[in-house]
Order: structure tokens, then C-alpha cells, then sequence
């Protein structure tokens, strides 16, 4: 029987049985609370029910099916998130996951924030779940950068209203860090947005505050990381280099990336 410490170095803390799980790049937290209640799961050696049973990171043993809970590799990877899938593992509603972009063949993932069923884009997926929540954190501030088509044509008036801060339907003031037009044509619009906070569905509140409907977005960087050529529903691991550059940006203050949006989400006309 293999069993292992967790996160050796770590700082000692406990936290419950189920977050440890999710803590190794195990799999996610609820599937752990489903092992732990079938029995699945031991901690020191003895079987545990309670996905709350405190846990010593850095100093008690998990093992799932008699194995190690840890996972074999840190994996990162980057995605291409087509239109109309979501990020959730399930789905209550029966709609399509990013999950079944991935295949069988990976160990469990997860996604570094998300983007919501009509977004696009750069996705990260990891199973390094503290890597994922500094990536994620508003204190890190790290720059998100979109391309967004608005149902509008954009005026320097209406870029320094994003800048400056729009009032939500319920009452949330909401900003961008960074605003300009991309490309217009007659009716519609290409608008760079550049994020450095991550409040729910923020640009589609700043735009329906403004009365202005969004009619594609796309990520295309998360820090010095950008979509580039990626197609629609493929996805690879980050470089060596891709890696290292996020981690140091996490380490400074974010400058602002404008990237190149994706080939396959130019249109061919703007209306």
C-alpha cells in the first residue's frame, strides 16, 4: 500500500479532510466529500468519514482506495473555450462542460476562475489548486485582457466611462483598468478591455449598466499569457516560459497587455 505526506514543507496548518484532497491536485472538493462518505478515504491509516475531520497539512498521511491521494504531476494547461460549453465538471442543466474538451486521459483539473457560457477563450486548468487561487485572488491584480463586440460604436466619451467607474444594476460601482477601440464598423464595435479585479460577470454588468448589449467576448491574456493561435476547443500545456513569466508577474505590480485577438474570432464584417 503507497501512502504519502502532504505538501511536505508546507506550514503545518489543518484544514478538513475534503480541502486537502482538493489541496493535492487530487480531485475537486465535493468529489472528495463523496469519497470520504463512501469510505473511500484514510487518514493516518484509518478510515475517515467526515470530509470536515481535521487534517495536518504537511504531517498526516492520506491515502483513497489504499493508494497516495497525491496527485503524480503538477499539470497546466491553457484552452481555447469555445462558445456555449461551461466550466463546471457537471452539469445540473445537461449542457455541454470543458471537461469534455479534455478527454479521459488527464488526471483531475480545474479551472483558474471561469468564464460563463457565452464567454470565450483563454481558460487555465490546473490541479495546482494554490497556484490557481493566487492566479485568481483580486489582490494579486493580475491584468485579464478581453476583446469585446458591442452592439455600439465607440466614442471617447463612452471609453472613459468604463475608466472611470459604471454603477450596476445593484448599485456596485464597477471599472476597467484599461479601454480602446480595437476596431469598428458602422454599428458595432471591437473594444480592448483590460481587467485587474475579478467581480462576477463584470464587463457584461459594466455594458448592461450602459444599456449596450455584448455581443461576443473573448479572453485573449491572463497576464504575459496570451491565446495566440490556439483553436477553438483545443488546448496544450503552458511552456516553461509561460509559467515562469506568470509566476514573476504575480510577484510585481500588473502592466497593462494588449493581445492579439484570436484569427478564428475576427469577423470577416462589422455591421
Amino acid at each position: 500500500m503507497v501512502t504519502s505526506k502532504l505538501h511536505r514543507g508546507s506550514d503545518g496548518r489543518r484544514v478538513g479532510l475534503a480541502r486537502a484532497l482538493s489541496k493535492l491536485g487530487y480531485c475537486s472538493r465535493s468529489r472528495a466529500a463523496e469519497l470520504i462518505r463512501a469510505g473511500r478515504v484514510k487518514l493516518n491509516g484509518v478510515e475517515r468519514r467526515d470530509p470536515e475531520a481535521p487534517v495536518q497539512v504537511g504531517h498526516d498521511r492520506l491515502e483513497v482506495d489504499g493508494k497516495t491521494a497525491a496527485a503524480e504531476r503538477k499539470i497546466y494547461l491553457m484552452m481555447n473555450k469555445p462558445r456555449g460549453v461551461v466550466t463546471t465538471a457537471s452539469d445540473e442543466k445537461g449542457r455541454a462542460t470543458v471537461y469534455a474538451k479534455l478527454g479521459e486521459q488527464l488526471p483531475w483539473l480545474a479551472p483558474v476562475g471561469r468564464l460563463d457560457k457565452a464567454s470565450e477563450g483563454l481558460l487555465l486548468l490546473t490541479n495546482d489548486s494554490e497556484w490557481a487561487a493566487r492566479i485568481a485572488a483580486p489582490e494579486t491584480h493580475l491584468d485579464k485582457t478581453y476583446h469585446v463586440q458591442i452592439n455600439a460604436v465607440a466614442d471617447g466619451a463612452l471609453l472613459e466611462k468604463l475608466k472611470k467607474s459604471v454603477r450596476s444594476e445593484n448599485g456596485e460601482l464597477l471599472r476597467v483598468k484599461h479601454a480602446e477601440v480595437l476596431r469598428h464598423g458602422e454599428k458595432n464595435t471591437w473594444v480592448v478591455i483590460v481587467l485587474d479585479e475579478g467581480k462576477n460577470r463584470q464587463i457584461r454588468r459594466i455594458f448592461e449598466a450602459l444599456v449596450i448589449e455584448v455581443l461576443r467576448l473573448v479572453r485573449v491574456a491572463i497576464g504575459p499569457v496570451a491565446l495566440g493561435d490556439l483553436r477553438k476547443g483545443d488546448y496544450r500545456p503552458l511552456t516553461a516560459e509561460e509559467k515562469r513569466a506568470l509566476d514573476e508577474s504575480m510577484k510585481r505590480p500588473s502592466a497593462t497587455q494588449i493581445s492579439r485577438l484570436p484569427r478564428e474570432s475576427h469577423p470577416d464584417t462589422l455591421s
